[in-house]
């Protein structure tokens, strides 16, 4: 298996690209197709999530049809090379449905350690995020800037997201809120765009959980090439999945993992 950085990133590029041609005409669009994935609660799907992923798989099967594939519509295809890319190609459908600009496309490649590439793509803004090997940059209409993130700081001056405020069950929530009680601001809803935040050094940390490996392999990846970590709650990796905590440096994410395993 080779990872070939810069061609890797070339195929990343298009696949946003295309994904952004497919998205943007669905977005703010009058009788927008919405379904329900899930019978027992609300878990949407636009068929601009379908074109999305569609036509990110179309470059890939052009450009590394040895490579597999996963992705949230579509699932998995088997591949040789002993990479997989690992597509969400809307992760906040809620937000692209209501009309708000956190919602994005989000791009991973990875392999049997974990995710070694990911790009944030937010279509509308025209934002760009991008983390692997020898790359941590974010273009968008100001140009391009290399992603850093924020400095050590005490918890009591962090600013802190998370998508829902009802986040996990009953007993992750207030451990969730047990953090949030010491942190200075705390905001939601903001989907991926919040791993962005952090990768671009405008806020500490993202507690969550139940999440899919789609939605967070592609933050970490970006989070990490920017100088950030992202774990899972016991402090072990998240990339398949569950409880995460995306924090800009060691000293943040150790003390509000202390607080997390307090409260739980």
């Amino acid at each position: 298996m080779t990872f070939d950085a810069p061609q890797i990133r070339a195929v990343a590029d298009a696949m946003a690209d295309a994904a952004r041609a497919v998205i943007l005409p669905y977005f703010r669009s009058d009788g927008l197709d919405t379904q329900n994935k899930d019978a027992s609660g609300f878990d949407p799907v636009t068929e601009a999530d379908r074109a999305a992923e569609a036509a990110m798989r179309r470059i890939l099967e052009a450009e590394r049809p040895q490579d597999a594939i996963f992705g949230e519509e579509y699932g998995a295809k088997p591949g040789s090379s002993g990479l997989t890319w690992v597509l969400d190609p809307i992760d906040g459908t809620r937000g692209f449905m209501s009309g708000t600009p956190t919602w994005g496309v989000l791009i991973a490649v990875s392999d049997e350690t974990g995710p070694r590439f990911g790009m944030i793509d937010q279509p509308y803004i025209g934002e760009r995020f991008v983390g692997g090997p020898g790359q941590a940059e974010m273009t968008g209409p100001l140009g391009t800037r290399g992603l850093r993130t924020r400095a050590a700081r005490p918890l009591s001056e962090a600013v802190l997201f998370t998508t829902f405020p009802e986040i996990g069950s009953a007993r992750e929530g207030d451990a969730f809120r047990a953090v949030s009680q010491k942190a200075r601001l705390t905001r939601y809803g903001c989907d991926c765009y919040a791993y962005a935040l952090v990768a671009s050094g405008q806020i500490d940390l993202v507690i969550e959980a139940g999440l899919q490996s789609y939605d967070i392999q592609a933050p970490i990846a970006v989070i990490e090439a920017a100088g950030g970590l992202v774990t899972d709650w016991e402090g072990g990796p998240v990339h398949a999945g569950g409880r995460a905590i995306a924090a800009a440096n060691r000293e943040i994410h150790a003390e509000a993992m202390a607080v997390l395993q307090a409260a739980l």
